[in-house]
């Protein structure tokens, strides 16, 4: 293990309440983490998924119907399975601005962020409930916050320097160490986080090298009918 790299390990966790992965991976982080000393400096950093999309061309899983419905059965089966409570809103996708605004008004803590995370997520609600408004209170965050110019430029600005990192969708850590930088999306990805912290061996690899610079063969094509 190099104890530079993980004295210098600095982790940005892009993410959007929209997303129930992103939920699941909130719950699970503290575990993943656990046992590296020292304890890497972990920022919250909220993004807009729909920009994301938007910026790389791609379809959200909820706009495929098949897979739609997989990612919802496929996220109450990991909650169950990690044993994480979970119950899903009434209605998903639904718009996440207020909830990612709420979050930077209320200073990207961690407490703040987790009240969020399980209001949608545990408690099923959604941001224009009347319990959005006491959570809200609660997090001594006017609803006048959400609009403010300052708030609106910090996501905007989170989303920008998530596409820099090469941030296609959420969660996703930007790890930074004395090696470098690495973007690690998903849930189920948090084992390669924690080895890509620990300098696990894997990341020198000929075929972790391979897997970086691997040619571009054919390319999908749109035909007519």
């Amino acid at each position: 293990m190099s104890a530079a790299a993980v004295t210098a390990a600095e982790v940005d966790w892009y993410f959007d309440f929209i997303s129930p992965y992103s939920y699941l991976a909130f719950e699970a982080l503290p575990a993943a983490l656990a046992g590296i000393e020292p304890a890497p400096m972990l920022r919250y950093r909220p993004v807009l998924f729909a920009g994301l999309l938007n910026h790389w061309g791609h379809m959200g899983p909820a706009e495929v119907p098949p897979k739609r419905r997989f990612t919802y059965e496929h996220c109450a089966w990991l909650a169950n399975r990690h044993g994480i409570p979970m119950r899903a809103p009434r209605q998903h996708p639904f718009n996440p601005l207020p909830l990612l605004r709420a979050a930077i008004a209320a200073g990207c803590g961690r407490d703040a962020i987790g009240r969020l995370f399980r209001f949608v997520w545990r408690d099923g609600s959604l941001p224009g409930e009347p319990a959005f408004a006491e959570l809200l209170r609660d997090l001594a965050v006017t609803p006048q916050a959400l609009d403010e110019a300052p708030v609106k430029d910090a996501l905007r600005a989170n989303g920008e320097e998530a596409i820099a990192a090469g941030v296609f969708g959420v969660p996703t850590a930007v790890a930074h160490t004395t090696r470098g930088v690495r973007a690690i999306w998903g849930f189920e990805s948090l084992p390669m986080l924690t080895d890509w912290l620990r300098d696990a061996p894997v990341f020198g690899s000929e075929e972790m090298r391979r897997a970086a610079d691997l040619p571009m063969g054919e390319q999908r094509r749109s035909f007519g009918r």
